[in-house]
């Protein structure tokens, strides 16, 4: 059971990535294999509507977008966890291109469908926008035909939010990191009912 984990943060290693990071450690806690793909340092350009995906499972773009096709293409993926930093109140340029270059996913097959969704958003003040880029990762997801969770119970809310801006950084946001690591936990506990590997 593989859930794949993309910081689409440009900076990377950096609060993002922590509570990325944080959220898949539980998952594999649950016995998941997974992995953490960092957008920062990598080519992702906008979706052109070119058609090119229509024909087969391949873009008409040479970026490194490409590179990653095989793994979210992959029969063992059974969840995919997506972390925004928050920028103006939404999530970052790097999260809405990588979502909707996976139009060729669905083109080809709707090969995401019945995989687990998360989303996990970063912001530099507790209340900046967590849950609205949150909402818009579940909204590509659910086109996807996707199984979206949130972060399970107690709190059951729209999935991992989390404060960098405090004093001490993401490191100090406890409650934050906690909806991380139950994000994880969530997101293997369904994928482990659905596909059972």
């Amino acid at each position: 059971m593989k859930i794949v984990g993309v910081s689409a943060s440009p900076r990377r290693g950096k609060t993002t990535y922590h509570a990325l990071k944080t959220c898949l450690d539980a998952a594999a806690a649950q016995g998941a294999q997974v992995e953490l793909v960092e957008l920062a340092g990598k080519t992702i350009n906008p979706c052109l509507a070119c058609g090119a995906c229509l024909k087969k499972l391949a873009c008409s773009q040479e970026d490194d977008f490409v590179s990653l096709i095989p793994l979210l293409s992959d029969a063992d993926l059974a969840g995919l966890i997506l972390a925004t930093p928050v920028y103006l109140c939404g999530l970052t340029a790097q999260a809405k291109a990588f979502l909707d270059r996976c139009v060729m996913l669905r083109r080809n097959g709707f090969l995401l469908r019945n995989k687990v969704g998360g989303a996990l958003a970063v912001g530099g003040v507790r209340n900046g926008g967590q849950e609205l880029s949150i909402q818009a990762i579940h909204a590509s997801m659910l086109c996807q035909d996707m199984v979206v969770v949130s972060d399970g119970m107690p709190t059951s809310h729209l999935g991992g939010t989390c404060f960098s801006g405090g004093e001490g950084g993401i490191e100090a946001d406890a409650f934050g990191l906690k909806t991380a690591a139950a994000l994880g936990k969530r997101v293997a506990e369904v994928a482990q009912a659905l596909h059972g590997k």
